[in-house]
């Protein structure tokens, strides 16, 4: 009777915090802190990818003593998953390094703008959108003998409930998968990725970048030599056009997964202007 007791008053206790109001909750900051002068770490994945992508640069920047932070992308569409992650980023204290790996590289050039905690942005294998422009008018060919994507070859469609009229869940194929994201990882490692990605809702593609944050923050970007779904001419042309720290590395779309160790080095590089 007295195990029963401590139950009942320890899922009373429970409910007494889930009944605190969100501002009060947001304004005691986040449950995470960093060593001293050290900022938060915030790293957000892309479509076909969830948060274990981050797994080995995670690890070496923890090892290193930093805080990192892997919230989830919802991959719902560009507005939705920036106002997601600009209110993940309101709940942490003290400032902020911002990552964001391929889609992601959009999300937080959106989130970031206004955020005074942000203090360096670090784009992995990413889009760099300015205002006004989407991933797919990035991506179409200024050329018009060259050939565009086609969408058809690319991805298995898949509806899902509540979606807005006309938009689909978008798989990779997974017989593309491999050759246009993983093409410097084992064949097996490649088969799990594509087996266990997550979609993302077609919209996302073609919503339009707002006021973008590398404007008036810093920022670094890790190219990948070797990406064969970002091309890497289109990767320097946006790195430079924000003013970013430009590091190679022979490495497909997935240098964060290949490379883990390059890729948290520039971090750590970006961390440090923080201080």
């Amino acid at each position: 009777m007295k195990r029963i007791h401590r139950i009942a008053a320890g899922l009373a206790t429970v409910v007494a915090l889930l009944a605190i109001p969100v501002a009060a909750a947001s304004a005691a900051g986040h449950p995470h802190y960093s060593a001293a002068g050290k900022p938060t770490i915030v790293l957000v994945h892309g479509a076909w990818a969830d948060g274990s992508s981050w797994n080995g640069v995670t690890s070496r920047l923890q090892k290193d003593g930093y805080t990192v932070d892997v919230p989830p992308n919802p991959l719902r569409g560009l507005a939705s998953d920036s106002e997601y992650l600009k209110d993940y980023l309101s709940t942490i204290s003290g400032p902020i390094v911002l990552v964001g790996h391929s889609y992601g590289g959009a999300v937080i050039t959106d989130a970031a703008t206004g955020n005074a905690q942000v203090k360096a942005l670090v784009y992995v294998d990413a889009f760099i959108p300015d205002q006004g422009e989407s991933l797919l008018s990035l991506l179409t060919p200024k050329n018009p003998n060259e050939p565009g994507l086609n969408p058809e070859e690319l991805f298995n469609f898949v509806p899902f409930p509540g979606a807005p009229k006309g938009v689909s869940d978008l798989y990779l194929k997974p017989e593309v998968f491999a050759g246009a994201l993983a093409n410097d990882l084992p064949a097996r490692q490649a088969a799990v990725l594509a087996a266990t990605q997550r979609p993302i809702a077609s919209n996302a593609l073609g919503e339009e970048s707002t006021a973008p944050a590398w404007k008036t923050i810093p920022s670094w970007d890790v190219i990948g030599t070797e990406d064969h779904i970002l091309p890497q001419q289109l990767q320097e042309f946006m790195a430079k056009r924000a003013g970013s720290q430009i590091t190679d590395v022979k490495a497909s779309h997935l240098s964060l997964i290949s490379h883990p160790k390059v890729v948290a080095s520039v971090i750590v590089t970006a961390a440090k202007h923080t201080h």
